[in-house]
């Protein structure tokens, strides 16, 4: 019989938030797959556990995971874990779980700390409307291009975005997110559970000289901050195709949902903006 992939989600900071429920799988198991084995390392010793472990992380091979999968078949049942929080949320460890499953091994979550959550549990802000989680922005290039495409096109679908940041690139990220989408309301969430915590919530004109100190998760509302006319430049109806296109084709928005993203974004109707992506199509190139 197979045994188990456990999902084990850890603490992000404070070392009392893990479960009875995870330190049991994890004392339980015939090894934990770790991002760092070093960093884990310290978390079983802190409540007496002595789980081998193995390191897996973003750079180690599909042979790795294929290995780790054949043990599953043996009936081995070993636990997955990140340096921190909940495996595969913005971490290593997909590739694992997908192997595992498309061998028919049972993949079992236990829950528990994850930064995303954590943040957006105490800004404030309406989750409950709907939510987006964008991992990190890429560093530079056209990925980073994409990902603020991606953000605007969130616009209208969603009314909050929760992603993280490295504090060397903070500064950059949060002017571009107010070139890009103005002076929206956000939330910045440092040392999360730990003794130096810090939430601060304002607009990003507020915020954009922040302390960089500490990784960031980052939660932006912006359900209640739309652009006013002194924050965009007048939409032409080519531009206004063009990031229809972006929304559609790269960001997977389907037709409705673009419309009313852009609908939002500029402060026009739906049917103004459909009557101008007509305007488009229908002008001579």
């Amino acid at each position: 019989m197979a045994g188990t992939l456990f999902v084990v989600a850890t603490p992000i900071g404070n070392l009392e938030d893990i479960s009875a429920r995870a330190l049991r799988v994890l004392r339980e198991v015939s090894l934990i797959a770790a991002e760092d084995t070093r960093h884990t390392g310290h978390l079983l010793q802190r409540f007496g556990l002595t789980t081998r472990t193995t390191s897996f992380h973003e750079h180690s091979d599909k042979g790795k995971a294929a290995e780790l999968v054949e043990r599953l078949k043996r009936g081995e049942s070993l636990a997955l874990v990140s340096d921190a929080g909940t495996p595969t949320i913005s971490d290593p460890g997909v590739q694992l779980v997908r192997l595992a499953r498309e061998a028919g091994i049972r993949v079992e979550p236990i829950p528990g700390a994850s930064a995303a959550i954590t943040a957006l549990s105490a800004s404030g802000f309406a989750a409950s409307e709907g939510y987006v989680f964008l991992g990190f922005p890429p560093n530079k290039g056209s990925d980073r291009r994409a990902w603020f495409d991606r953000f605007e096109a969130v616009r209208g679908v969603a009314p909050v975005v929760v992603f993280y940041e490295a504090p060397h690139r903070l500064q950059a990220t949060l002017a571009e997110l107010r070139r890009r989408v103005g002076n929206v309301t956000i939330a910045l969430a440092r040392e999360l559970t730990k003794l130096h915590e810090e939430i601060t919530v304002g607009t990003l004109d507020d915020l954009g000289a922040h302390d960089p100190r500490g990784e960031y998760t980052v939660v932006v509302e912006l359900g209640r901050s739309p652009l006013s006319d002194a924050d965009l430049e007048p939409i032409s109806p080519a531009r206004l195709a063009q990031e229809f296109g972006e929304a559609t084709n790269t960001s997977g928005l389907t037709r409705r949902q673009a419309i009313s993203s852009l609908s939002r974004k500029y402060g026009l109707q739906a049917r103004a903006v459909y009557a101008m992506l007509e305007e488009a199509k229908n002008s001579p190139v």
